[in-house]
């Protein structure tokens, strides 16, 4: 009787209930982890699909449409914290937020509506879910994730397999098929309820989905058994957290107490002294290499061969030939203040760091969030060697949510990632929840540490299997020590990648779609 009434549901109650579907699932996120939430939406959503089948004719434009809108609430609900960064100079940008808020769901949600438009190929009047559906569904879903991580540099926050990763136990699928893999499996499974409101039983259901968790869980847990806790020997890290307003931040006549609040905390503890210190992103309101004065007092604030990591500007001066650029980079000191290396951030903020289309947007008053004519992209990444521990992977602010795309094929293996962030900009809300989940994620693809440090928080290590082995909570100032975890064997999906996923999922698709075409021409002979 339910299942009947919201297939028949049209109009504006369609559309309200799509919307609200797609922001109850967004519970499943960080930090609440509802994930019994999806649960409930995805059987919404493919009831409401059901009522749109309808005639051939106009049926992928309907499906797209409620599957935008079904996206559209789950990126309302889970990225409205976006809105945040606009209150930072409110006098310049305020009058923006109304727009970032709903224009970036809106734009996330074009993936989803596309997911469902390929899966409207699937249905046919007069018939409702099927297995075979739902499984055109989750592929769908899946390729539909996988482009809004690619297409126009890609955004993968909140990708929908996260809801079923929210600890460690829920994590370890990922080591084999990623994140965009783990997306498939959740929607699949999430889907598989509607079954009993048209089977009217919950066999074949109940043994599915019981057997789907016990493989995701049951995998988790034997990895996590047989995982090392072994750490590397001789390294003791000392993570920075300054907790800097964001006023504080960029005012240049705020150095001298910006500079004195990371020394003290630097040398804040009784304990071992660290071999390395990490601050976390754009430390500093000035070009670090331009002042010597600056590097001198981190040489006296580092004892023996401490070594720093830090987030900085990076400037190259113009030249006859060539403009001036200003990269975000992350820069390896020595214990006597001298710049042995860095790594610029390749994957760019659009309206944060840059202005997309800027020759047009500056004519209509427009420019990026962060001060200056705008950040200049790093060519490639790479692996940066660092003395008295294995060389590691810089990764600055949101490029560690990028799933399968950390390095080339040609580079070497790293023992760690360094993400240097600064999520100050989203204050107390749920932003820096996913952004610290997402790096734990991170993690268990690659078999790979991750030692973050956030300017507000949340800063931590994060061993190769997921596990939180210190950390400092949001809001707060003070340091992260402990020694550095040591990598895992490389995993499955950091060998393969993320392109035989994709041709798995393009093959089950079109499998799917054979066989319920196969099954109608049956029926009409």
């Amino acid at each position: 009787m339910i299942a009947y009434k919201i297939r028949s549901l049209t109009g504006w109650r369609a559309s309200l209930l799509a919307v609200f579907a797609g922001a109850f699932a967004a519970l499943a996120l960080a930090p609440l982890f509802v994930w019994p939430a999806i649960f409930v939406s995805f059987p919404l959503l493919v009831l409401l699909l059901d009522g749109r089948v309808g005639e051939a004719r106009g049926r992928v434009r309907r499906f797209f449409h409620t599957g935008w809108l079904f996206g559209f609430g789950y990126f309302l609900a889970g990225l409205w914290w976006v809105g945040s960064a606009f209150l930072v100079d409110a006098e310049t940008f305020a009058w923006l937020l109304p727009v970032a808020v709903m224009a970036l769901p809106a734009g996330m949600a074009l993936f989803w509506g596309l997911a469902a438009a390929l899966a409207s190929f699937a249905w046919r009047e007069g018939k409702h879910a099927s297995w075979g559906q739902i499984i055109v569904l989750a592929c769908a879903f899946a390729i539909g994730e996988f482009l809004r991580g690619t297409v126009l540099t890609g955004f993968p926050w909140n990708l929908i397999g996260y809801a079923a990763m929210p600890s460690p136990l829920a994590m370890q699928s990922a080591s084999l098929i990623g994140a965009y893999g783990v997306s498939a499996l959740t929607v699949f499974a999430a889907c598989l309820p509607v079954l009993v409101l048209k089977h009217g039983g919950w066999r074949g259901v109940v043994p599915t989905l019981a057997a789907l968790i016990a493989a995701h869980l049951g995998y988790g847990a034997y990895s996590l058994s047989i995982a090392s806790t072994a750490n590397e020997p001789g390294v003791r890290l000392r993570i920075v957290q300054p907790n800097l307003t964001q006023d504080e931040k960029w005012d240049r006549d705020n150095e001298d107490a910006i500079m004195a609040r990371y020394l003290a905390l630097t040398q804040s503890s009784d304990g071992p002294q660290p071999t390395h210190v990490i601050w976390p992103e754009s430390a500093f309101p000035f070009i670090l290499q331009d002042r010597p004065d600056r590097l001198q007092q981190i040489a006296e604030s580092l004892h023996g061969n401490t070594q720093l990591v830090t987030g900085a500007m990076r400037a190259v001066w113009p030249t006859s030939t060539t403009p001036e650029q200003v990269f975000n980079a992350l820069y390896v000191v020595s214990s006597g203040g001298a710049l042995l290396d860095h790594g610029d951030k390749t994957r760019l903020v659009p309206f944060g760091e840059y202005l997309p289309l800027g020759f047009v947007l500056k004519g209509v008053g427009l420019r990026q969030l962060v001060e200056g004519r705008g950040f200049t992209p790093g060519l490639q990444r790479k692996v940066i060697p660092i003395d008295g521990a294995p060389p590691f992977l810089p990764l600055i602010c949101y490029e560690i949510i990028f799933s399968g795309q950390l390095l080339s094929g040609d580079q070497v293996r790293p023992g760690w990632i360094v993400n240097l962030t600064n999520d100050g900009w989203f204050g107390q809300t749920s932003g820096p929840y996913q952004h610290f989940h997402a790096s734990q994620i991170r993690a268990v693809e690659e078999g790979l540490p991750v030692v973050r440090a956030a300017n507000s928080g949340i800063s931590g290590i994060i061993d190769a299997n997921g596990r939180v082995r210190a950390a400092l909570g949001l809001g707060k100032v003070g340091v992260v020590d402990g020694p550095l975890p040591r990598a895992a064997p490389i995993t499955l999906y950091s060998r393969i990648g993320t392109l035989p996923f994709l041709l798995l999922i393009c093959i089950c698709y079109g499998v799917s779609i054979g066989l319920l075409r196969s099954g109608k021409r049956k029926q009409t002979v």
